[in-house]
């Protein structure tokens, strides 16, 4: 059983940076994708970032410039570094890993951007 854990999450003021982090479980975590999704209230669930086990990343064009997700393999770690953040950036982020066609997502952790 795979399990997401995410955390970093809070009040941040425009401008402002935060880090959210994910741990995962399971040894396989190397081999497998990791994606930070966003879901703000009454909107669907958008990816952000994603990062393949090789380490190539994509990034919603909304977000370019200005997130960076990395992982930490040895650790079983992914983390989004989230900068110059804006009040449009504000939702729950979730963890996510697809494996063998099952998507699996942590809890989520709240990003509130405002002054």
């Amino acid at each position: 059983q795979v399990q997401l854990v995410e955390s970093g999450g809070g009040l941040v003021q425009p401008g402002g940076s935060l880090r959210l982090s994910c741990a995962a479980s399971g040894s396989i975590f190397s081999i497998y994708a990791m994606g930070w999704y966003r879901q703000a209230p009454g909107k669907q669930r958008e990816l952000v970032a994603r990062i393949t086990s090789g380490g190539s990343t994509n990034y919603a064009d909304s977000v370019k410039g200005r997130f960076t997700i990395s992982r930490d393999n040895a650790k079983n770690m992914v983390y989004l570094q989230m900068n110059s953040l804006k009040p449009e950036d504000t939702a729950v982020y979730y963890c996510n890993t697809p494996i063998l066609g099952t998507n699996y997502w942590g809890q989520g952790t709240q990003v509130t951007v405002a002054s």
